[in-house]
């Protein structure tokens, strides 16, 4: 298994709210998770770092090499929960905290197995040598929209309020996460990212630098220079994992 990861302001915002981290639980399993904090140049950052940190330090805390799925499966939502209690509690105590809130996308990759969970509009994708498979779907207006035939995929990538998102960790006192499993063949890539990239570029041209790249390693700088290229409005966060 190897991993790579790389997060950027891109190229208007002075300040990157994103945050990313990439541990080992034991010798067979990795812990990824990305975070897209939101809030304002005082407390998005520190709604993803705080997120990230106490989301990684509850999963380092409980794991065991022996977990089943179902163990696994509670391990994640009990360090989203507590992720998201921390954010929101701070949000509380402090005026200038208030309002702050983050996206969560994170995978636990044990083997060729993976769970994945996410809150908000970062995504994961699973990408093997032919395709590219979303896998998270996002909490947003525009998904909402969508999904009620409102609107189409094409006019979705334009929508005024494509940033507005339905569910966010931290800014209510409980927040549900969707969980999935997928299993991954030797080669696959899980492709965790925040929607900096994703409104950037679309699924095939993931594939296309994911796949067809000269090498893994340089693949997430590819993409931020694709993004960066169009403008990227927004910060880009992108972390790589292949089985």
């Amino acid at each position: 298994m190897q991993f790579w990861g790389l997060s950027d302001p891109g190229c208007v915002r002075e300040q990157n709210q994103d945050a990313y981290v990439m541990e080992k639980l034991d010798r067979h399993t990795l812990l990824c998770v990305v975070c897209d904090g939101m809030g304002g140049a005082k407390s998005g950052n520190v709604a993803s770092m705080l997120a990230s940190d106490v989301f990684v330090q509850e999963l380092k805390r409980s794991w065991k090499a022996s977990m089943d799925q179902e163990a696994i499966d509670q391990a994640l939502r009990s360090a989203v929960k507590l992720a998201n209690f921390t954010v929101f509690d701070q949000a509380l105590q402090f005026e200038e905290f208030a309002g702050m809130g983050t996206t969560l996308v994170a995978a636990i990759i044990r083997g060729k197995e993976a769970t994945i969970v996410n809150v908000g509009d970062s995504r994961a994708y699973i990408i093997d040598p032919s395709d590219i498979y979303r896998i998270t779907t996002d909490h947003s207006l525009v998904q909402m929209m969508m999904q009620r035939g409102e609107l189409t995929p094409e006019l979705a990538r334009t929508y005024p309020g494509k940033n507005l998102i339905t569910r966010a960790i931290g800014t209510e006192p409980v927040v549900e996460c969707d969980l999935f499993h997928h299993s991954m063949e030797r080669g696959d890539c899980l492709l965790l990212c925040t929607d900096g990239l994703s409104n950037m570029l679309d699924d095939q041209e993931i594939l296309f630098e994911v796949v067809h790249g000269i090498n893994k390693q340089h693949c997430c700088q590819r993409l931020l220079d694709i993004a960066k290229n169009r403008g990227a409005p927004d910060n880009v966060t992108s972390v790589l994992v292949q089985i």
